[in-house]
């Protein structure tokens, strides 16, 4: 069977390789003294809120189960609307928010409405694969720039206006970013957006760990910048609701006919038992209890992040997001005779029973040398993480 070019031009996610892997060994090593503990996928260990899982089972039972407006439930773009305003005094139009099928369907939409064949847009290298692979399912070419630990391994606003060419239509960026948990300052940003609007172009910001900073100076929204920037973001990481599929974007007035068009045909509706379930997350016992959760996080960041350095796994620029280290493994790989990242995922896995994730999948900036740990694990698991690690590498 002949595939299409946008098939071949997908490139598989390692992430998931490695995943699989990790599983594989996992069953067999689970009933023994050295189950394997998984730092690799960055799913938070807490679940939905009890009140978030008592409205879905609410809405199930009463029926509430049937098709949505391709936009979403208005009250809970309203909700979403307030949450805003109350979390970073903005004020963003509940008709300029559009609900999704995750943050994925969100990325997908925006990039089917805006870039198209003969496109490129900038993007920091490391960042999210996936990212980039929804640039690449509208035909357009992403295209990484290095970035460093000096620059927080963001992009400056002197790179974009140095990488601009003339088919140049915007730049995609994360803030917190995966795999790094950092983020563009906002003065960057700022000048970052200046850049692109001077050249006609988009600015999409990814912020789906954005209500999981851990430092005012970076916690503020893209969107206080200016109307025309998109923001994407999702209630998986904060709100605890990965499997639910259920995301929002935040678009200008003049984009949501578009984006509106182009969801009724591929996706008809978010699912609308999740949706009438996070109409919860924004009740005041659900939101402090997220708040808690976010404290959890940033204290397991306290923990590990110094643990990881004392075994030389450095973490060259201390996450102010998000739950990742990237840390760079030259010295372990140096003491174990391995190669690159990717050999030392793979014999941490075995000799430890330890899952991370190479670099390999988030570009090709030095990636072969950086190893991405999800700290959204326990603090038991990550303590025994820190444990085995020692065992090997000192």
């Amino acid at each position: 069977m002949q595939l299409s070019d946008r098939a071949r031009n997908i490139a598989p996610f390692y992430v998931m390789e490695v995943a699989k892997a990790a599983a594989a060994l996992g069953q067999k090593v689970a009933h023994t003294d050295s189950p394997m503990v998984f730092l690799n996928i960055g799913e938070p260990d807490f679940t939905a809120a009890p009140l978030v899982q008592e409205a879905a089972m609410r809405a199930i039972h009463d029926g509430n189960t049937q098709y949505t407006a391709a936009t979403g439930l208005p009250m809970l773009r309203e909700r979403i609307s307030h949450w805003y305003a109350s979390r970073f005094g903005i004020q963003v139009a509940p008709s300029r928010i559009v609900v999704t099928a995750g943050a994925s369907a969100a990325l997908h939409l925006a990039c089917l409405a805006l870039f198209g064949a003969g496109d490129e847009v900038l993007m920091p290298d490391p960042s999210y694969p996936c990212n980039r692979q929804f640039v690449t399912a509208a035909e357009a070419t992403p295209v990484l720039l290095a970035t460093t630990a000096a620059g927080r391994f963001q992009l400056t606003a002197d790179q974009v206006q140095a990488a601009w060419g003339p088919h140049t239509r915007g730049v995609v960026l994360a803030s917190p970013s995966n795999p790094t948990g950092t983020s563009v300052s906002p003065h960057e940003l700022r000048r970052i957006h200046q850049v692109v609007q001077s050249r006609g172009g988009v600015t999409l910001v990814d912020e789906i760990y954005l209500p999981l900073s851990f430092d005012a100076e970076y916690g503020q929204s893209a969107l206080s910048l200016d109307d025309s920037i998109i923001s994407i973001n999702s209630f998986s990481k904060y709100f605890n609701m990965t499997g639910w599929r259920l995301g929002w974007m935040v678009v200008p007035d003049t984009l949501v006919e578009v984006i509106e068009r182009l969801a009724q045909n591929l996706f008809i509706c978010p699912s609308t038992i999740a949706q009438h379930a996070a109409l919860a997350c924004f009740e005041e016992a659900s939101l402090s209890l997220y708040e808690q959760r976010r404290a959890e996080f940033k204290a397991r960041r306290d923990y590990f992040i110094p643990q990881l350095n004392e075994l030389g796994l450095h973490v060259p620029v201390m996450p102010d997001g998000a739950f990742y280290a990237w840390a760079d493994c030259t010295q372990a790989c140096a003491k174990l005779g391995l190669k690159d990242s990717w050999e030392f995922a793979f014999d941490i896995m075995q000799r430890a029973h330890v899952a991370v994730t190479p670099g390999r999948d988030f570009g090709s900036a030095q990636t072969q040398q950086f190893v991405r740990f999800s700290t959204a694990s326990s603090m038991e698991q990550l303590r025994t993480a820190v444990t085995r690690l020692r065992a090997v590498l000192l």
